[in-house]
């Protein structure tokens, strides 16, 4: 039962981790085959300072110098494998398919070896290709330690399960059909895919085999638990999160299909190939992450249909996935009320292949009319709520004025030194970041343990350091949330850090990025004799980027100084009043120093670029979990109500005892009113 216990919702358990994109995690098959190989035994570190980006036409270059031929296809370069025995590339046979099995990415120069699964960086590459490097020609073999115990897991859960129609007592198979909605799913088709249940832990497994289906390499295990009237979907998957690739079905695709439609969820993934026939997979991490190491795999379809799911998450998912994969291939399934996601329009008697054929492509050269937008403008406003973003869990009142946390907006942020801006900044972006918005921190004041040491402590709620029993517990929960660290320090070129967010994009889908803060950019290079121009410059950089790339950018800019009597405006702003006219809202941490006792502190919305709403409301800093969304518990000493036997009466507003009776170890959570100040000293 530990499975379900140690499960996290699905939300956080999809993003991929902090991991150098170069490491596919993919573990050694558990049957003899292949083993996986890289190019270096150290881990890289993720998101490093860019050392030279290459580009699509450098790496084209290249294999023309060395007289290597390449088929350019839509996300990568195909080429001939030297890690298979080629050393005279003239004698290829073109259509032979272990010829040109080596996959290039086109924007990051990684590549991948379908045949001897090798794989690595552009340098790794170039290494192998002119024979110097550590042992590049033989490649060095993963190491077994770090997957032994997956292994054995695996196998232990594999063994146990069973299928669906070999359980022994009916009631209990229709239950389970019933729990996952699989009523209308046939035995053939849960037989197909391999499909089993784990009768302790009553979840379905859901296999990760090879490209050829021989071995299989990690498993992924669906709990439902019962809500209310709705039923929440638990995953766990093992290996963990970062090291889990599978694209579930890729063992059923043939070399021959053009054609395949991709789900978020394996549930729909059997819908649609019971009721099409058409190749369908699943994404390991549903709309949260397309990693590009899976690219490869995707290559050859001449079109990839996107049905994600039946909200505007899933559309923007989608869109933001077509990038990667070439728009001029794709087509988007779009949500609506007649077009939920397959497993329901199955359950439903809708046509899955009627609705496959209305899906719109994904690219087009310019918008020229109304008609092209039509869809989306009635999608928004038939779902007010999904698009208002993202709401936060900690903040309601942020949600009353913003609504929402929306992808490619700009939101600037200031307040006075010393007010506790980045504490408020990491507590606002860790709300989001554990509801699934993948985030990436460029923090230039603070050392970036430092911030996670803050983090971590907000994510808890409580002072680890007086329990560090517990913080191999909070530390594993923690690092599977989709969370990344520039290493940035220091005054930084802007070229710089937009090279490293457009990295983030396209590694990690990251759809929000902090940057703490805007001073700390300035005076670098030719910019350092005028830093108003500066600033305008790195404003504008960062609002071109949050546009193009569907991506929100929180901008913390330090305020001019101002008298401490006086509350900070908008045209506090420090430099020109360029940064509150590029961004969607503003945000301003109010901090009101009193000479008799400690200030109040509030938060102001004073633009809102969305519906016009702005506002204040207050904030408490609570020191022992460094976060002000969880008031501090009061300083008074407060003196308990007894009755009469000795024991503590809950007391109504009126004053009057109630008639229970409670425990004094459980009071500490009760109405306020069964307490009176104490007046001794």
């Amino acid at each position: 039962m530990w499975l379900l216990r140690c499960a996290h919702p699905v939300r956080i358990l999809l993003p991929l981790r902090g991991e150098w994109m170069g490491r596919r995690g993919l573990p050694r098959s558990l049957t003899p085959g292949p083993p996986r190989r890289r190019y270096r035994k150290e881990a890289l570190p993720a998101l490093e300072e860019p050392v030279s980006p290459v580009t699509t036409t450098e790496i084209r270059q290249y294999l023309r110098t060395h007289g290597i031929p390449f088929h350019d296809g839509h996300s990568c370069l195909r080429a001939p494998s030297p890690f298979v025995g080629f050393s005279d590339f003239s004698n290829l046979k073109k259509d032979s398919p272990t010829s040109f099995c080596l996959f290039i990415d086109k924007t990051t120069g990684h590549f991948l070896c379908m045949t001897s699964l090798a794989e690595g960086s552009w340098e790794d590459f170039q290494a192998s290709v002119e024979g110097r490097g550590d042992g590049a020609k033989e490649g060095i073999l993963l190491t077994e330690s770090p997957e032994a115990a997956d292994r054995e897991q695996v196998l232990r859960i594999w063994n146990r399960a069973i299928p669906l129609w070999e359980l022994p007592d009916p009631e209990e198979a229709k239950l389970a059909r019933v729990m996952f909605d699989l009523t209308k799913v046939t035995d053939d088709t849960l037989k197909r895919f391999s499909v089993r249940y784990l009768r302790s832990t009553r979840s379905l497994v859901f296999p990760w085999f090879t490209p050829g289906g021989s071995g299989l390499r990690g498993l992924k295990l669906l709990g439902a638990e019962g809500q209310g009237n709705e039923v929440q979907y638990v995953e766990t998957t093992i290996p963990r999160p970062g090291a889990y690739h599978n694209l579930f079905g890729l063992p059923l695709i043939s070399r021959r299909d053009a054609e395949v439609v991709l789900t978020s969820r394996e549930l729909d993934s059997l819908a649609l190939s019971q009721s099409t026939g058409l190749p369908t997979l699943s994404l390991p991490r549903g709309t949260a992450c397309l990693p590009p190491a899976l690219l490869p795999y995707l290559e050859q379809f001449r079109r990839i249909v996107f049905w994600l799911g039946d909200d505007l998450r899933s559309w923007e998912a989608a869109k933001l996935f077509a990038r990667k994969l070439n728009p001029k291939r794709c087509s988007l399934v779009r949500p609506g009320n007649q077009q939920p996601r397959p497993l329901e329009a199955l359950n439903q008697g809708l046509s899955l292949p009627r609705i496959l054929r209305t899906a719109l492509p994904a690219w087009h050269k310019s918008i020229v009319s109304f008609r092209q937008l039509r869809e989306e403008v009635l999608g928004e406003l038939s779902n007010v709520e999904q698009a208002a973003g993202v709401r936060w869990s900690r903040f309601p009142d942020l949600n009353r004025l913003l609504k929402g946390h929306r992808k490619g907006e700009l939101t600037v942020f200031t307040g006075p030194t010393g007010s506790g801006k980045t504490t408020f900044i990491s507590e606002y972006a860790l709300d989001l970041c554990t509801q699934g918005v993948n985030t990436l921190w460029g923090s230039f004041e603070i050392s970036n343990v430092r911030l996670a040491r803050v983090m971590l402590t907000q994510f808890a709620v409580t002072r680890l350091e007086e329990q560090l029993d517990k913080y191999e517990e909070w530390a594993d929960r923690f690092e599977d949330l989709p969370l990344y660290f520039m290493t940035f320090h220091g005054q930084q070129s802007i070229r710089s850090v937009i090279d490293t967010m457009q990295h983030a994009v396209y590694v990690y889908d990251v759809c929000h990025v902090v940057i703490d803060n805007l001073q700390f950019m300035m005076g670098h290079e030719q910019f350092s004799t005028d830093r108003i121009a500066a600033q305008d410059c790195i404003v504008g950089a960062f609002r071109k980027f949050a546009t193009d790339n569907s991506c929100h950018v929180t901008l913390v800019i330090h305020p001019r100084k101002e008298d401490d009597d006086k509350e900070l405006q908008t045209a506090s702003i420090f430099g020109s009043a360029k940064a509150s006219q590029e961004a969607d809202n503003v945000l301003i941490l109010q901090d009101r120093k009193l000479v008799t006792g400690p200030g109040k502190r509030y938060l102001q919305v004073s633009k809102n670029r969305f519906d016009g709403d702005v506002g204040v409301f207050p904030l408490e800093f609570n020191k022992s979990s460094l976060t002000f969304s969880i008031p501090p518990k009061s300083k008074a000493r407060l003196k308990k109500i007894k009755d009469d036997n000795g024991l503590v009466a809950k007391k109504s507003s009126s004053g009057k005892k109630g008639a229970g009776h409670q425990n004094a170890e459980t009071c500490s959570g009760q109405d306020p009113s069964s307490y009176q100040p104490d007046p001794s000293p």
